[in-house]
């Protein structure tokens, strides 16, 4: 079978579970004994090895299936979870990481077997079964052996242990039901295990296999006849249980029943049922089943044939996998749409048409591609969780390097981006974490002597301000040793000792963000080479965004970063400067003002003017393009009172023309040394304008 076609979703789906794998392996460190993390772990190991299995990724498959064997013994009370254990499950995560990518990059999984890790997880899995219980319960019959009293119910001769029945119980004390179902595939069926599998990810949509018989690892084998018990917790109406296990194809029937456990209860003898014979456990009434399965009976056993009216059939995922290409394609039909219907704007305002109807339709028309702008836009957005959630396992691994006690705290993970910056800012977030872990925090005996607590705090926030997302890293460490900072500047060559002594905390902290420029004593693997905020200042300018510093000697500092929600389309101020047109965004415009020529003062030979206690430089724009402009110098200026941070300049214009929404059109890399334009649109009649970037003029 070819299965290169699914490839894609593939490497999407293990994404997806090595990041729950990673997230729930550091809940388990922190509590060992939680039921919930340990099933949830059992159920991505499985998926990602049925899913390897099926991809014919053998190694990764193998991995994976010890992984999922010491989680079977934990969840059976047979292993406890130890330091050690996660240690050696992340190593495990690192080496599934380094499969993915290899099959991400050829298609191919590589040769290394991993076997030393194997070999951890079989120690790990001896050392349980030593401490386990010596007498196992004998193997329910297959369904190659009669099936006795019980008939077509083999689910009944199943035989409970002690952590299984208390899941149950505790599953039945939560609200949720107990089913038991046996599953005969068709004797045609050459697959019966790819078949089994399918089955199994059938029923795990919508609840939890708790035991199987025959056991999984010989229903991947084959070693069974043509059905297999299951014993299944779920939330669901049976019905809907049934008909999504009959739904995969070659599979002869499916019969289900509710267990009651309370019979289990009764005597002492029914808690030591797992080294006796196997008790009859009575079916319980079925409440009647929901519309969606007419035919089915109010009681007793349910037996759904393969062919099933589609009635029958659970709701469908609701969502899709889209290629973010194509979404691209979408939004710059989107964008060309935008730039037609101003055109047709601006043609229906040059020729003087006042028809009613002609500017109902054009109205009609701006909200419709409006509206399918931000629908799109919507689209676009995804959580920054896809990228911050790998934050806490590198926090854990920090603390062991650096030999620092250190705890990582997250929120607003829900806040949404454009998927392109989402997929870009992991970098920079990445350095300054690894820039507060390193530099901001102090070690536990200084934080101890300067009476702050022995574990450091680093805090990623993230949240929406206006049309911007701010996202936050700081600490409560040393903050910036502006002095030192100064002082490695001279010696690098960065700045002279005149320099040094004139400049402010702001500038002493800006030094920070040159390239190859670190304050390390010692080059590790963690820092000291010099690559990191310059990376980071480059990369959130590159997304039209900009990273502020804030910090206090002795007490932490705060790296925040602020990025627009689009990149694509704006709302923007149009301007014209001499005889050209300029956008300007207008997110980052505070006011406008119409200022009298005598109110520009000289500070420090710069014009600036004083706007309500403020004090404000001026930007002539005309000399920072080389336009001359047509304005009178008697005449009043138009100012565009424009702010980054909590810094505000004024930029002179010589008339406002109006708002907008315009397009961002790229200007290639022939132009990007010319840092004040950040990108071009296409005006409604055709004509080019430049758009400013109010950052680098401030």
């Amino acid at each position: 079978m070819d299965v290169s076609q699914y490839l894609e979703i593939f490497l999407d789906e293990t994404d997806e579970h090595l990041q729950n794998l990673n997230t729930q392996i550091l809940l388990l460190e922190q509590e060992p004994d939680n039921m919930d993390t340990i099933n949830e772990i059992f159920r991505a190991a499985h998926s990602l090895k049925g899913m390897a299995g099926t991809m014919g990724y053998k190694r990764m498959q193998n991995l994976t299936h010890d992984m999922e064997n010491v989680f079977s013994e934990v969840r059976n009370g047979n292993i406890k979870v130890k330091a050690e254990m996660i240690d050696v499950l992340f190593q495990c995560l690192d080496a599934l990481d380094e499969y993915n990518a290899n099959i991400r990059e050829s298609a191919d999984e590589g040769t290394n077997d991993n076997e030393p890790l194997i070999k951890q997880l079989n120690d790990i899995m001896n050392d349980g079964k030593e401490g386990a219980e010596t007498a196992a319960p004998a193997a329910a019959p297959t369904s190659e052996q009669p099936a006795g009293e019980s008939g077509g119910k083999k689910w009944l001769e199943i035989k409970l242990g002690e952590s299984e029945r208390s899941v149950l119980k505790e599953a039945v004390k939560q609200g949720k039901n107990v089913y038991g179902l046996t599953v005969s595939i068709q004797e045609a069926c050459i697959l019966k295990a790819a078949r089994a599998f399918l089955v199994f990810k059938a029923i795990e949509e919508d609840g939890e296999i708790i035991v199987s018989d025959p056991p999984t690892q010989e229903i991947e084998d084959e070693k069974f006849g043509f059905d297999f018990s299951l014993i299944v917790i779920s939330g669901s109406p049976l019905d809907k249980v049934i008909a999504a296990a009959s739904n995969v194809s070659e599979i002869q029937e499916v019969l289900g029943d509710v267990l009651d456990l309370d019979h289990e209860e009764k005597t002492e003898a029914a808690v030591q049922e797992t080294q006796e014979k196997p008790e009859a456990v009575e079916p319980a009434a079925v409440p009647a089943a929901p519309a969606a399965v007419p035919a089915a009976p109010a009681k007793g056993n349910k037996k759904v044939e393969e062919k099933k009216p589609a009635a029958s059939k659970p709701v469908v995922n609701r969502t899709v996998r889209v290629d973010i290409e194509k979404l691209d394609t979408l939004m710059n039909l989107v964008s060309e749409l935008i730039i037609a219907k101003n055109s047709l704007v601006s043609a229906s305002a040059v020729s003087g048409t006042s028809s009613t109807a002609v500017n109902e339709q054009i109205e009609y028309l701006e909200s419709v591609t409006t509206s399918l702008h931000e629908s799109v836009m919507k689209v676009r957005m995804v959580p920054i969780e896809s990228t911050v959630s790998k934050f806490p396992r590198m926090v854990r691994d920090l603390q062991k390097k650096l030999g620092k006690k250190m705890e990582l705290y997250m929120t607003g993970e829900e806040t949404e981006l454009d998927r392109t910056v989402v997929d870009e800012i992991g970098d920079p977030l990445m350095h300054l974490l690894r820039n507060s872990a390193d530099h901001g925090l102090e070690s536990a005996e200084v934080r101890k002597e300067r009476g702050k607590p022995e574990v450091g705090s680093i805090f990623l926030d993230a949240y929406q301000d206006g049309n911007n997302v701010v996202i936050e890293v700081r600490d409560d460490g040393n903050g910036i040793d502006t002095q030192a900072v100064r002082n490695k500047a001279i010696e690098r060559g960065v700045i002279t000792p005149e320099q040094a002594e004139n400049m402010n905390e702001k500038d002493s902290i800006e030094l920070l963000f040159n390239a190859g420029f670190s304050t390390a004593q010692v080059v590790s693997d963690v820092s000291g080479r010099g690559v990191g905020l310059d990376v980071v200042k480059s990369k959130i300018e590159a997304l039209s965004g900009e990273v502020e510093v804030k910090s206090k000697l002795g007490e932490g500092s705060s790296w925040i970063i602020r990025l627009p929600l689009t990149l694509a389309i704006i709302q923007a101020l149009m301007v014209d400067i001499g005889n050209e047109k300029y956008a300007v965004s207008l997110g980052a415009i505070q006011t406008i003002e119409d200022i009298p020529p005598q109110d520009v003062k000289l500070v420090q030979a710069k014009e600036v003017i004083q706007l309500r206690d403020l004090v404000i430089p001026l930007i002539r724009l005309n000399e920072i393009l080389d336009i001359e402009s047509k304005k009178d110098p008697d005449e009043n200026l138009v100012v565009v009172i424009v702010k980054k941070g909590d810094k505000l300049a004024g930029l002179v214009v010589d008339e406002l023309i109006g708002q907008q929404e315009i397009v961002i059109k790229p200007l290639g890399k022939y132009v990007s040394k010319c840092k004040v334009i950040s990108g071009a649109t296409v005006l409604g009649d055709g004509e080019v304008a430049l758009i400013l970037d109010a950052n680098t003029l401030i």
